[in-house]
């Protein structure tokens, strides 16, 4: 390894298991470093915290990817930041020198400041997350079904009531499969006046899934509410204690259960890496994707800022993260061939399209189709059936792709929800 580069990718998300795969082809020493052993499928994550999945159907072990690879190594660390004077990474298991690094970290979720919210509410950016959210409305009714006597009623529609903040696809994903999950229990909480249960969507903004055109986003409302949901638009939160959610207008809505999905930024070392970073967090890049003012540090995906002929700063979604990966591998092999910063190509995003899916048979796409010159906008079961096609493919696990499929199967014919049982202690 002495005459070989050593290249340090911080994350093992989409960005960095890409990079690492194609520059594991090359005559260059690759150090893959992530806090978990695993590389997380994030998009499924709502269908673990709503049991339909099981956690091991969307994670797969990060050293798996490499077997055949004697040039990468798997560091299981926590970045804590960089000293780019001596090229070096900090973890909390020591440091790393590196030729060249990549920061491909992610992102987490963003509360935007408030304090209340972020600790009273649930998030859904880790499998951690998922599990402690599906373990928590599953206890929720479970408390209600002990709270049966007419004088808990307060109390029993506190836990029966559930809140999702935020409007992008993980809002809207959650929200329709939680209903579904409704569905599953009706069937099984006998003593449960199901007129008490609901579910409310909540966005800031005027319309939900910002990515798709606005007859598309019509369609999700009209199907969510057509559910059951109660979907607000232009609602934002000021507050949440635990049993209590204030919207901005004064409204308090009674729950003990509120879903954030409202904001991404990254990861808190990212401000430590030497960079400069926006109100996000996101550490600042050049065209090149080169972080600003370093000639050996690259960034991708959610942590980075790449604003460049754009209005706004690129969407925190997997196909950017891999695009820019790919990008990256160009330019490395550029730099170690001798050329200069200023010599290296021009990270250019190319728009594959959206899809989100609302429920069993209904979803929404758009997407550009340049063999065929336009764009396909497609709703209902056509585009539902594209989305899990997509996401199979998508898949890391072959054993995944079968058992995630056999599950989408018997939940799609017969509502099946497997993956229901409660691994905390029920207080």
């Amino acid at each position: 390894m002495a005459d070989q580069k050593h290249v340090v990718i911080v994350g093992a998300g989409f960005g960095g298991v890409r990079l690492a795969k194609e520059l594991a082809k090359e005559n260059v020493h690759i150090t893959l470093v992530d806090r978990h052993n695993y590389h997380l499928f994030q998009p499924l994550l709502y269908q673990v915290s709503t049991a339909v999945l099981s956690a091991a159907e969307i994670a797969y072990p990060t050293r798996a990817f490499f077997k055949h690879n004697n040039n990468v190594d798997f560091f299981m660390a926590k970045a804590t930041g960089v000293d780019q004077g001596r090229r070096v990474l900090l973890t909390d298991h020591g440091e790393i020198a590196y030729d060249y690094l990549v920061l491909a970290a992610g992102g987490t979720t963003n509360f935007f400041g408030n304090e209340s919210v972020e600790r009273n509410s649930y998030a859904m950016k880790t499998l951690q997350e998922a599990i402690a959210l599906r373990g928590h409305i599953v206890h929720e009714f479970e408390r209600a079904s002990k709270k049966t006597d007419p004088a808990r009623t307060e109390e029993r529609r506190r836990h029966l009531n559930f809140v999702i903040v935020g409007g992008g696809a993980t809002g809207i994903e959650m929200a329709g499969a939680i209903m579904e999950l409704i569905g599953v229990f009706k069937k099984e909480f006998h003593n449960i006046d199901f007129s008490e249960v609901h579910v409310t969507l909540l966005e800031a903004m005027g319309s939900v899934l910002p990515m798709v055109p606005p007859d598309l986003q019509q369609h999700t409302i009209d199907v969510l509410r057509k559910k059951g949901v109660d979907v607000r638009l232009n609602t934002a939160v000021t507050a949440y204690d635990g049993n209590d959610l204030v919207l901005k207008d004064g409204e308090v809505i009674p729950t003990k259960t509120v879903i954030w999905a409202a904001g991404v930024r990254a990861q808190d070392f990212i401000k430590d890496c030497g960079g400069e970073v926006d109100r996000a967090g996101r550490i600042v890049v050049e065209e090149n994707l080169l972080v600003k003012g370093s000639d050996c540090v690259f960034a991708l995906g959610d942590c980075a800022n790449f604003q460049h002929g754009t209005e706004r700063p690129l969407p925190t979604v997997a196909p950017v993260a891999t695009q820019q990966a790919m990008q990256i591998k160009a330019n490395l092999m550029a730099l170690i061939s001798g050329k200069t910063p200023d010599q290296l190509g021009k990270f250019v995003y190319h728009d594959l399209g959206a899809m989100a899916t609302i429920g069993r048979g209904e979803a929404v796409m758009n997407g550009p189709m340049p063999v065929l010159g336009f764009n396909l906008k497609a709703s209902g079961l056509f585009a539902w059936i594209a989305w899990m096609l997509v996401h199979l493919i998508r898949l890391a696990g072959k054993y995944a792709d079968f058992t995630v499929s056999i599950k989408w199967v018997l939940n799609f014919f017969f509502g099946t929800r497997l993956a229901r049982i409660i691994l905390s202690k029920l207080e």
